[in-house]
């Protein structure tokens, strides 16, 4: 079955994601880092897209970034990808692909979903139990949002912005909002709605997104309730 294209609006914000093969490393020591994140940076500036949390874990990496131009974060990603394969096939002396398939991206309702997004992004490492607290782990956002620390790669995003009138205040908030779990259902659904390509947002946001691009912005009802027999009943009095 032919795939759908991503849902894209220039000035929408979008949570992509990008693994490797088979859950296969990409990225085994600080060198390896170090040319991921510089090659992100080159990419954003060139293809113009705002990169506002990010992290770099072992297997994959997670970007919330907004693009500013339709083919932007396409572009993006291509370029990512081709310089970093190139450079890691030519470093560990292997050939063939590195990537499991295209990116997943989704786009989301930056006034609802930025900042829980990008907690979702910096919490990844104490989700897979690598580090105890987002703190600790050197190769995120993290300590931009909470601590102040230089970041060339992050422009932060209108909603952190809002969070404080200083930049003390908003790495309060920051911090703050780390200092209790996460909420299950919205966890889930940030997962669920970028591994699925669906929009994330309320009813409205998904029905402006609907109406720009004239496709469907969440699923269907489920298998299961098109079965039922109220369905049947309904759509045979539609006939």
């Amino acid at each position: 079955m032919a795939r759908l294209p991503r849902f894209v609006l220039p000035e929408y914000p979008q949570h992509v994601i990008q693994r490797g093969n088979n859950g296969q490393r990409i990225l085994f020591d600080e060198a390896d880092y170090w040319f991921l994140w510089e090659r992100l940076g080159a990419g954003a500036d060139k293809f113009r897209c705002d990169i506002h949390a990010y992290v770099l874990m072992p297997n994959h990496f997670h970007l919330l970034i907004t693009p500013h131009s339709e083919n932007g974060l396409g572009k993006l990603m291509q370029y990512v990808g081709r310089y970093y394969v190139r450079y890691f096939n030519e470093r560990y002396e292997r050939t063939g692909t590195l990537w499991d398939g295209r990116y997943r991206a989704t786009l989301l309702d930056p006034k609802g979903y930025v900042n829980a997004c990008s907690r979702y992004i910096e919490d990844n490492p104490v989700r897979a139990g690598l580090v105890k607290e987002a703190g600790a782990y050197d190769w995120s956002s993290y300590g931009l949002h909470a601590g102040g620390r230089d970041d060339a790669l992050v422009r932060p995003h209108a909603e952190y912005l809002a969070l404080g009138r200083s930049a003390r205040a908003r790495q309060e908030a920051w911090r703050a909002m780390f200092a209790s779990p996460m909420d299950a259902a919205l966890l889930e659904r940030i997962r669920s709605s970028t591994n699925k390509a669906w929009v994330l947002g309320g009813a409205d946001f998904c029905a402006e997104i609907e109406a720009h691009l004239n496709r469907r912005a969440t699923p269907r009802a489920r298998g299961g309730d098109r079965r039922s027999a109220a369905y049947r009943q309904s759509l045979a009095q539609a006939r």
